[in-house]
Formats: C-alpha cells, sequence, structure tokens
C-alpha cells in the first residue's frame, strides 16, 4: 500500500491525536528563530521611528503635526509587529521586557531563561541599530551620524521612569489577568499615548534609545544622553514590577468560602 494511501486509511480518532488539543500550548520555537524574530523586529520598530520622523520633518515644519505623524506611524507599526512576531518570540524588542520577563521567570514564573535573555538583548540592539541605519539609507541621509539632540535634562529623565514602569505595568498586567491577547492593541496604544504625556516622548526602551543615537534626525537621541535614558529605564521597571506586584497580588479566600 502506497504512503498516500496509508495516510488515508488512518482512521478519524487516529488523525485527531496527531493534532494538538485546543488551547494547548504551541511548541516552542528554536532560539534562532525568536533571537532572528526580535532582530527583525526591533529593527522594523526602529526604522518605523526614525523613517516618519524623517518624512514628518519633510512634509512640515510644524513640530506639532511632525509629533503627530511620528506618533501615529508608530502605533500602527508596532501593532502590526507585534501582531506577527508575537507567536514566535513573545514580540519583546525590548531589553527591559527582557530581563523583567527573565526575573519573574526565576521567581516561578513563566518566562525566558537567562541563556535566553542573553541571546535576545544583544538581537534586540544589533536590531535597532539596523533598523536606524536603513531608514536613514531609505531617505538619503547618512548611514551613521550621531544624533545631536541633547536629551539629558531631569524632566526628561523623569518621563522615561513613568513611560517604563507604565509599559511595564501594562505588559505585565495583561499576563497576570490572561489577557496578552489584547497586547498589538492595548501595548501600541499606550506607546502613542506615552508620546504625548511623557515628556520624553517615552523611548522606554534601552535598545531603541542605542538604535536612535545613529541618526541625527528628529527621532535621534544625543549618545550623552543615553546612559541617562538607559538608567531612567531600569529604574522604571523595577517600579513597573513592582507595582504589578503590588496590583495584582493574588486573593485569599475568606474563612469558608469554597474553592473556586
Amino acid at each position: 500500500m502506497s504512503v498516500a494511501h496509508e495516510a488515508a486509511a488512518q482512521s478519524p480518532a487516529t488523525a485527531a491525536e496527531q493534532r494538538p488539543a485546543p488551547g494547548a500550548v504551541p511548541p516552542r520555537r528554536p532560539l534562532a528563530a525568536r533571537a532572528t524574530a526580535e532582530f527583525l523586529g526591533t529593527a522594523a520598530l526602529v526604522a518605523v521611528v526614525v523613517g516618519s520622523g524623517i518624512q514628518a520633518t519633510e512634509l512640515t515644519k510644524d513640530v506639532g503635526l511632525q509629533l503627530l505623524a511620528n506618533s501615529t506611524a508608530t502605533v500602527l507599526g508596532l501593532g502590526v509587529l507585534i501582531l506577527l512576531l508575537g507567536p514566535v518570540s513573545g514580540a519583546h524588542f525590548n531589553p527591559v521586557v527582557t530581563l523583567a520577563e527573565w526575573f519573574t521567570a526565576r521567581r516561578g514564573g513563566a518566562g525566558v531563561t537567562l541563556r535566553e535573555a542573553a541571546v535576545y538583548v544583544p538581537a534586540q540592539v544589533v536590531g535597532a541599530i539596523a533598523g536606524a541605519v536603513l531608514a536613514d539609507a531609505m531617505f538619503g541621509a547618512p548611514l551613521v551620524a550621531w544624533s545631536t539632540h541633547d536629551r539629558s535634562a531631569g524632566h526628561l529623565l523623569l518621563g522615561e521612569v513613568v513611560a517604563t514602569a507604565g509599559l511595564i505595568l501594562l505588559v505585565f498586567g495583561l499576563a497576570r489577568t490572561d489577557r496578552s491577547r489584547f497586547a498589538p492593541v492595548a501595548v501600541a496604544s499606550y506607546i502613542g499615548a506615552a508620546y504625548w504625556f511623557t515628556s520624553s516622548t517615552s523611548f522606554a526602551n534601552p535598545a531603541v534609545t542605542i538604535g536612535r543615537a545613529f541618526t541625527d534626525t528628529f527621532a535621534g537621541i544625543a549618545p550623552g544622553s543615553v546612559p541617562g535614558f538607559i538608567g531612567m529605564q531600569i529604574i522604571g521597571a523595577v517600579v513597573g514590577l513592582a507595582l504589578v506586584a503590588l496590583v495584582f497580588m493574588p486573593g485569599r479566600r475568606e474563612a469558608g468560602e469554597p474553592a473556586a
């Protein structure tokens, strides 16, 4: 009997056994595939941020309209990237998200291992730099031009703490309440809003911060401002995790209350 006939002769029960059960956790992708997804996702995100910033400044001199165009493109691009690559790598695109997930996994939660985090983070940083270079190339700008946009003022650093804490609270709050399926819309919407309500325009991402230092355009950040931003993002991540633990702490049953 041929292979085709053998396959056709399988019983319905046998065929059903070969399919994963509804709601089953899909097998994890190879680490190389996940690292590639993190590289591509971060590169595409920075290309969207930098490229839309360049386009905006070429179309209008109104800074408000420039920021509106930049934030709108970022919201749409980020949502699509999370939707596309989330099933592969989790769509972190952000070292503080990766490290926060590793920390929660180390304490018994689900998430990446230290080895996986050590692969994710460099992929994100290299991807961010590649995305900035790509955006410059698309618009005929110098491929690498260190930004002269100083962002070292104290109120901007405070804005990064707020932006990053809110992002971590959102991402891990969604996970704690089993609503991660809404991440493409929720995370993109938060970043879009934080463009406007934080003084720093919400970088909230060390890899993106490093990448944006490589472009002397609307979205750039001076290399001298990068360490301060990254330091505040790390502090914001710690604050965000503390808020997650406080807000989403497990409930306790009252005496005599039946178990669910």
